[in-house]
């Protein structure tokens, strides 16, 4: 009997205890707060009916002391002040359990947190490996090195060929210097383009101003002139101006 109790023997019925399966569920965090939540969820519906209970209660109190069943009323008064402990105790429950609720969805949220946090440590540390000062230099020296290639490329493409290379640009730079000064010397030399037309103006006023003598007394001999004829082609002015100079040939 003992050895049935104990687990003493190997003989018919004895025998080690079964180990545990490794199928039970562990007790994880969310499955904590997934029960804790089932289980208020009891405790509402547990509360629900005691108050539907407590309500009955009371409605037969009411009837048994209309009908003078003072006895019956009280146990029935009785019966409603225990569901209304129960309801208390009840209330309790559900207190602590929605504090562990909270607590644990805390603990979770803060558990995910230090998770993040230690994810994102590593991610940095193996950055860190990745891309420490050398292998940064190393880049470094390979990037300024392939933009020498560049340059030196882009210079031996920049370079004339051919004919062109043969040219002497110190020797087209003086040729251009020569034909800009001459062009400067010819501008220099150039008789200005409004000269002539201001002689033109100005000669008809010396002709025309020495008609003040033609107011002298001469009639005699003006008159015995003889008329020149007119020569085709010449103005009033040509042909006053000879009859004025041999005038002062006359008097002269």
């Amino acid at each position: 009997m003992f050895k049935r109790m104990f687990g003493g023997g190997k003989g018919a019925g004895g025998g080690a205890p079964p180990p545990p399966s490794s199928a039970a569920p562990r007790n994880t965090p969310l499955s904590a707060v997934e029960q804790l939540k089932d289980t208020l969820a009891m405790l509402e519906k547990r509360e629900a009916l005691l108050h539907k209970k407590m309500a009955a209660e009371l409605q037969k109190a009411k009837e048994f002391n209309r009908q003078k069943k003072k006895s019956a009323a009280l146990q029935c008064l009785k019966k409603k002040k225990l569901y209304e402990t129960q309801i208390e105790n009840l209330q309790n429950h559900q207190l602590k359990l929605e504090e562990q609720v909270i607590t644990l969805e805390g603990s979770k949220t803060t558990a995910e947190t230090f998770s993040a946090l230690k994810n994102g440590a590593g991610a940095m540390k193996q950055i860190s490996r990745r891309t420490n000062i050398d292998n940064i230099d190393k880049v470094m020296d390979d990037i300024n090195e392939q933009s020498e290639k560049m340059r030196q490329v882009q210079e031996a493409l920049g370079q004339p060929v051919g004919y062109s290379a043969d040219l002497d640009e110190d020797e087209l730079d003086a040729e251009l210097a020569e034909l800009e000064a001459e062009d400067l010397l010819e501008e220099e030399l150039a008789p200005p383009a409004t000269a002539p037309a201001t002689a033109a103006a100005a000669a008809p006023r010396k002709v025309v101003a020495p008609a003040a003598p033609a107011a002298r007394p001469a009639p005699a001999v003006a008159a015995a002139m003889p008329a020149m004829p007119s020569v085709p082609g010449k103005s009033s002015e040509d042909e006053e101006l000879e009859a004025l100079q041999r005038e002062m040939e006359l008097l002269s």
